[in-house]
C-alpha cells in the first residue's frame, strides 16, 4: 500500500522515519556512527517502497545525505562512506556489470504463452528477478508453470521472496547458474548481455526450450518471435532446437 502513495510521499515518510529512528537511538545513548548506521539500515528497507530503481535509489540514500548535509551528528571523515555503503547493500557492484534495476512493466508478459506454450509444471527462470516485478508477469503468462528467480543482491533477493511467495527466488549469479533444467529462461538484461546470454543458453538449455528476452534482441541472430508488450517495448523469443545451425550458431526451428 505504501508503495501505491503518490511520489515523493514515499521518500518523505521514508526520510522521517529514519530521522525519527537516528534521533531516538541518539537520545538512547549510542554513538552517531552507530545511530547513523541503523538508521541507514533502516533507509535500506524503506528503499523497497519505491516502484522504480531511481525512487529506491532516492529513498535509500535521502536520510545519510540529509544527515551529511545538515551535520547533525559529529562523525568521523570516513563515517560519509556509509550512503556509499546503503546503495551498494540495495544494489552490489557486480549485479551493475550486468544490468542496473529496471523493473519489468505489468502485464508486458501477458501474450507470451500465445507465442510459446509450455505444460504445466515446466520449469521457467527469471535470470536477474530483482524485487519480482518479471516473475509476477511470468506467473500471469504461464499460471501453472514452476518459477524460480535468480537474483545476485540479498536484499532484493529476499524482498522478491516476501512479494513472490509461490515462486522459488534465490541468491546468485545467473552467468554461474545452471540453465539446463528451464523450459524457459527469461531475461530483462542489457544490449551488451545478451550475446552472452544467447552463447550460454545454446550451451546449456535443452532442445524445445526458449530464451525470451525483453526490450533487447540478440544481436547477429535471427528471432523465432516476437510481439509488443503494452507500453511499446518488445519482447523477443529464441526457441532452442537440436543440432540444426546456422552460421551464426542460431539455433532454428523447423
Amino acid at each position: 500500500m505504501l508503495a501505491r502513495l503518490r511520489w515523493p510521499l514515499p521518500a518523505l515518510l521514508a526520510w522521517g522515519l529514519s530521522w525519527v529512528l537516528f534521533l531516538g537511538l541518539q537520545g538512547a545513548g549510542l554513538s552517531g556512527v552507530v545511530a547513523i548506521g541503523l538508521a541507514g539500515l533502516a533507509s535500506v528497507a524503506f528503499s523497497l517502497w519505491g516502484n522504480s530503481w531511481w525512487r529506491r535509489g532516492l529513498i535509500g540514500l535521502g536520510f545519510p545525505l540529509s544527515v551529511a548535509l545538515t551535520g547533525a551528528a559529529s562523525l568521523p571523515a570516513w563515517a560519509w562512506l556509509v550512503p556509499l555503503a546503503v546503495l551498494l547493500l540495495i544494489y552490489p557492484v557486480n549485479a551493475w556489470r550486468d544490468a542496473p534495476l529496471f523493473p519489468t512493466p505489468a502485464h508486458a508478459l501477458r501474450e507470451l504463452a500465445g507465442f510459446a506454450s509450455l505444460p504445466d509444471g515446466a520449469l521457467v527462470l527469471d535470470a536477474g528477478c530483482g524485487l519480482g516485478a518479471g516473475l509476477k508477469a511470468l506467473r500471469e503468462a504461464y499460471p501453472g508453470a514452476t518459477l524460480h528467480g535468480l537474483e545476485w543482491s540479498w536484499p532484493l533477493r529476499a524482498a522478491c521472496a516476501l512479494r513472490c511467495p509461490w515462486a522459488r527466488v534465490r541468491q546468485g549469479d545467473i552467468w554461474q547458474a545452471d540453465w539446463r533444467p528451464y523450459a524457459m529462461v527469461y531475461l530483462f538484461q542489457r544490449p551488451e548481455s545478451m550475446d552472452r546470454a544467447m552463447r550460454k543458453a545454446c550451451a546449456e538449455m535443452a532442445p524445445g526450450s526458449w530464451l525470451v528476452s525483453l526490450e533487447f534482441r540478440v544481436p547477429g541472430h535471427s528471432e523465432t518471435a516476437s510481439f509488443t508488450a503494452p507500453g511499446g517495448r518488445p519482447v523477443w523469443l529464441y526457441w532452442m532446437h537440436s543440432p540444426m545451425r546456422d552460421k551464426t550458431g542460431m539455433l532454428h526451428k523447423p
